[in-house]
């Protein structure tokens, strides 16, 4: 993929002196970890599958939207599962149907913002797959907390759902941090042809 001609400049370089944060460093040994190739075979199978048919490609990738569809719906979970830690923190007994909803609503976004990432992730390389397998294992543990944190509320059990929330939230933060990266850092995402011009427009007046 291309990087955009016209990306705004960083506003404070980091020195070539700078050491190095320790995030950059890990998120580069995931890059390189040739062994997590092994585990790429059932996903890209998924993947061929979602995009074999070009109306459903299309829609997967975002086409129609002019850009990848997957960052939009991955707001939609996040959202909803931060705002059920907001009420959970809040500790007030009448905000506990409020959380019980929205967390069972983030795990309804979870599934098409997930099939979106995996339609995406079927055509990037070796080194964002790695990458791409981390964070989608990362969303598969989140969404397994979720899961449970919603069952523990529906039983009544909302302090254990609540602290199942907790550690749902600290997982998709990890793994948003992955998504940032292969968005941010390594350019990942379907993007219209109009958005690669390497002409600015002319200005008029």
């Amino acid at each position: 993929m291309t990087t955009n001609p016209h990306e705004l400049s960083d506003p404070d370089p980091v020195p070539p002196t700078a050491s190095v944060p320790w995030t950059v460093r890990v998120v580069r040994r995931v890059e390189t970890a040739t062994a997590l190739d092994r585990y790429e075979g059932p996903l890209r199978a998924v993947a061929g599958v979602l995009t074999a048919q070009g109306t459903a490609r299309a829609t997967l990738y975002g086409t129609w939207l002019g850009h990848a569809l997957h960052p939009v719906l991955s707001d939609m979970p996040i959202g909803m599962w931060t705002s059920a830690v907001v009420l959970d923190l809040s500790r007030r007994p009448d905000a506990q149907p409020a959380a019980r909803l929205l967390v069972g609503a983030g795990i309804l976004a979870a599934l098409p913002t997930a099939v979106t990432g995996v339609a995406e992730w079927g055509r990037t390389t070796p080194e964002q797959r790695r990458v791409g397998l981390v964070h989608a294992a990362g969303n598969v543990t989140a969404l397994g907390l979720y899961g449970a944190s919603f069952a523990a509320r529906s039983s009544g059990r909302h302090r254990l759902g609540a602290a199942l929330g907790l550690c749902g939230a600290a997982v998709v933060g990890a793994g948003a941090f992955l998504g940032g990266h292969m968005t941010v850092a390594r350019k990942v995402g379907s993007r219209h042809p109009a958005f690669e011009l390497t002409s600015e427009p002319a200005e008029t007046g």
